[in-house]
C-alpha cells in the first residue's frame, strides 16, 4: 500500500515470510534499536505487559497480529484443537493491559473473524488466512487513521508554533506515524516551522527515551523538560498548544491517558492554551462511562528503580498508576481520523462514531 508520507519508523509489523510478529523493543531505546520477532502468544503477551510494545494502537495491532501468527503455527492441528488454541491465545492477550481500549477493539474483531470463518469452513488453513487478513487490515486501518489524524490536526497548528506533548503518542505507539506525533509530523512535512516541548514522562520515561528519539530522527526541533516543569513553561508563554494521545476515550468524553496528562490539562486551562487529544476511533469506547474503566496500577519497582538502579529506600511504599483521567471540560477538541470532535464532547462523539 502506498501512503502520502514515508513510513520511517514502525513499532510492530507482520513478517509474511516468517509468519511472525516483529516489533522494536522500546525498553532498549534510544540507545539500542533491537528488533524481536515471535509467533508465540506467551512471548508477545509478555512484551505487551513489560512494555516492549506499548501505546494503545500498537498494543491492539500487536495482539491481532499475534493471533494470526499463532494461527499459522497451529494450522496443522485438528479443527477442535486449532479452535481451542486460538481462543486460548485471544484470552491470554486480552488480559495483558486493562486500560488500553484498542486491545479489546482489535481482539473482538479477530474473535468475530474466527466465529464467522468457523460457520463457513473447518479448513484450518482457510481460517488462518481469514484471521491474517483481518489482522493486517487492522494494521493498515491504523496507518491510514494516523495519516488522517495528522492532516486534521496539522490544520490546527499555527506556523511558528511550539507544541507541548506528553509521553509518546508517536510511530512507536501506533502502526506508522502516531497520533499526537502524526499531528506534529504532518505539520512539519507541510512546511510549518514548529518546535516541540516533550515531557520526560516518569516513571518509564517514554518522552525522554522515545518521543525525543522519534523527533530527532525527523529533524524536528525538540526540547526535553521534566514533568514538573510544565506549569512554568506555560506561565512563561513558551507553549502555544498541547497535543497528547489517549489510551481510551469514554462515551461521556473523559480522556484516559498516560499519568500526568490531567495536570497538564489543568495547567493549559489556567493559561488559556488549547488542549487537544489525538486518538483514532478505535480508542473511543462508546460502551462505557468513566466509572466503568479500570485504571491500571503497575509495579512499585518502576517508581523505585530506573534501569535497575534504586533511587529510594527499598522498604518505602510506592503508588504507580499508569494512567489518569482528564475531564471533558478541559479538552478543546479530540482529533480523530473522521474529523475534530469539539464540545459538547459526549454529544459530538456519538455523532462522529455513527459515521461510517
Amino acid at each position: 500500500m502506498n501512503t502520502l508520507y514515508p513510513i520511517k519508523i514502525r513499532a510492530v509489523w507482520f513478517d509474511k515470510e516468517r509468519k511472525e510478529v516483529c516489533w522494536i523493543n522500546t525498553l532498549k531505546l534510544p540507545f539500542v534499536e533491537e528488533v524481536v520477532c515471535s509467533s508465540d502468544p506467551d512471548r508477545i503477551a509478555k512484551a505487551i505487559v513489560d512494555m516492549e510494545i506499548r501505546g494503545a494502537p500498537a498494543i491492539g495491532v500487536a495482539a491481532a497480529l499475534a493471533v494470526a501468527a499463532y494461527a499459522h503455527k497451529v494450522s496443522t492441528l485438528s479443527i477442535d484443537s486449532y479452535e481451542f488454541e486460538i481462543r486460548k491465545a485471544i484470552e491470554k492477550l486480552w488480559k495483558t493491559r486493562p486500560t488500553a481500549y484498542n486491545l479489546f477493539y482489535a481482539l473482538k474483531r479477530i474473535e468475530s473473524a474466527l466465529n464467522e470463518s468457523l460457520k463457513k469452513t473447518s479448513d484450518t488453513f482457510k481460517i488462518t488466512e481469514a484471521l491474517t487478513r483481518e489482522a493486517v487490515d487492522i494494521y493498515w486501518e491504523d496507518v491510514q487513521a494516523n495519516i488522517r489524524i495528522g492532516e486534521y490536526g496539522a490544520e490546527l497548528v499555527p506556523d511558528n508554533a511550539t507544541i507541548l506533548t506528553h509521553c509518546n503518542a508517536g510511530a512507536l505507539a501506533t502502526s506508522a506515524y502516531g497520533t499526537a506525533l502524526a499531528v506534529i509530523r504532518i505539520a512539519w512535512y507541510k512546511g510549518k516551522k514548529i518546535r516541540v516541548i516533550a515531557t520526560e514522562t516518569r516513571p518509564m520515561l517514554q518522552g525522554a527515551r522515545i518521543t525525543v528519539y522519534e523527533l530527532v530522527k525527523e529533524g524536528i526541533p525538540v526540547t526535553l523538560i521534566t514533568d514538573n516543569t510544565v506549569g512554568m513553561v506555560m506561565r512563561k508563554g513558551l507553549v502555544d498548544l498541547v497535543v497528547v494521545g489517549a489510551d481510551r476515550v469514554t462515551r461521556d468524553g473523559y480522556v484516559v491517558n498516560k499519568i500526568g496528562t490531567y495536570m497538564i490539562a489543568l495547567a493549559a486551562k489556567r493559561n488559556n492554551i488549547p488542549f487537544y487529544v489525538a486518538a483514532p476511533t478505535s480508542t473511543i469506547d462508546m460502551s462505557r462511562t468513566i466509572d466503568q474503566v479500570v485504571i491500571e496500577e503497575r509495579s512499585p519497582n518502576e517508581v523505585k528503580y530506573i534501569y535497575g538502579h534504586p533511587i529510594t529506600l527499598q522498604e518505602v511504599n510506592a503508588l504507580n498508576y499508569a494512567f489518569d483521567i482528564t475531564d471533558p471540560d478541559l479538552v478543546t477538541g479530540i482529533i480523530t481520523e473522521r474529523g475534530v470532535v469539539y464540545q459538547p464532547l459526549s454529544e459530538n462523539l456519538a455523532r462522529i462514531m455513527s459515521k461510517q
